[in-house]
């Protein structure tokens, strides 16, 4: 048969395509293909415990890893500053509570401060470089280079989990972006183009652990056949066409129409992120972790965003997530945007018996 679904086989197909991630990721030694960001960044989490010998993990506040035990840890500095560690809704054992620390973002002082109590217990650290749960906030350069020489030092595995920037920021993602090179990294979202994958990639030495004898990593349905044939041609296409260049230029006016609509009322307003996954905070300065998220005016950016919505606006209604784009975006869908953008806003101002503001 030519052409088919599952075949519980590998196929010439995951080859290419795992050559074309290494083509385009320098710390993509070897690639492992499964169906979700969750099962990718599970796998890794598993394989970086298996190469160090070490259960534990450090995660960065406002981060998002997927939906499974180990990662579904928090702490609510929003809603309760002095609040401890909590697991992030009901049915994550406690039992596992003494494997997480999680450390701001930013503060490279503080994950050298945890890695000297507890570098001995602690086998991976994962981040987002820029939060894609928080409002795309940003790691700085130097923090992510000084995040790698720790890692180096204490022998922990730098899990870079590229789920929502992996082949959208650049075409190495955010490792390219910010000139640092991963353990381990994982990527869903853009590789697939809507499609169910995900991969995991990175050193060899470490991705060697898995097989029948070492770590366990796969799936009925992981490297399906149809998935494949979507990364394929995806990949190709960010890879060898100026799309990337095109989603950014499109973002960045995006972002101008907006600031110029903000700063005609006098609202005070900054952008972060990339400009293909931007957020939107209402207030002076540029936030650098997800305590300072919640010094910014996030109730208008919410009341904006349902207006935006009922106007046929599909953004997101929460402050803490990027505003995503396309290279479906086109001028007609900009003009649209912004128009409505304006329209939302003076509805919301009106509703609060305001013409100007100054948040």
């Amino acid at each position: 048969m030519k052409h088919s679904g599952t075949t519980a086989l590998s196929t010439v197909r995951e080859a290419v395509v795992a050559e074309r991630i290494k083509k385009m990721v320098p710390a993509a030694d070897l690639v492992r293909f499964a169906n979700s960001g969750t099962e990718a960044v599970m796998a890794a989490l598993r394989l970086a415990r298996a190469f160090t010998g070490k259960d534990g993990q450090i995660m960065v506040e406002g981060g998002f890893h997927g939906l499974f035990d180990s990662v579904l840890w928090e702490i609510k500095p929003v809603e309760d500053p002095n609040s401890g560690l909590q697991p992030a809704g009901a049915g994550v054992p406690e039992v596992l509570r003494d494997l997480v620390n999680i450390v701001p973002l930013n503060d490279a002082n503080c994950l050298e401060d945890v890695l000297k109590r507890r570098g001995d217990s602690i086998g991976a650290f994962l981040i987002e470089p820029i939060l894609g749960n928080a409002g795309s906030i940003t790691a700085g350069e130097q923090y992510m280079k000084d995040a790698r020489e720790l890692c180096d030092r204490f022998d922990v595995v730098m899990l870079i989990d590229e789920v929502k920037t992996g082949f959208r920021v650049a075409r190495g993602g955010v490792q390219e972006l910010m000139n640092v090179r991963a353990d381990l990294c994982t990527f869903a979202k853009a590789l697939g183009n809507g499609y169910p994958i995900s991969a995991l990639a990175g050193r060899e030495d470490i991705m060697r652990k898995i097989g029948p004898n070492g770590v366990a990593q796969g799936g009925t349905y992981a490297a399906h056949p149809v998935s494949l044939a979507a990364a394929e041609k995806t990949l190709e296409i960010l890879d060898e066409t100026d799309t990337l260049e095109r989603i950014a230029d499109y973002g960045r006016r995006l972002q101008e129409g907006i600031s110029g609509i903000l700063s005609t009322r006098g609202i005070a307003h900054v952008f972060t992120g990339h400009p293909s996954m931007a957020g939107l905070f209402f207030t002076e300065s540029v936030p650098h972790n997800y305590r300072e998220w919640a010094a910014t005016d996030y109730e208008l950016y919410n009341s904006l965003a349902l207006e935006l919505i009922e106007l046929g606006i599909l953004c997101e209604p929460d402050s803490r997530e990027p505003w995503f784009v396309s290279a479906a975006h086109d001028d007609a869908c900009l003009a649209e945007t912004l128009e409505k953008f304006e329209i939302a806003l003076s509805t919301v101002l009106g509703r609060k018996g305001l013409a100007t503001a100054n948040v």
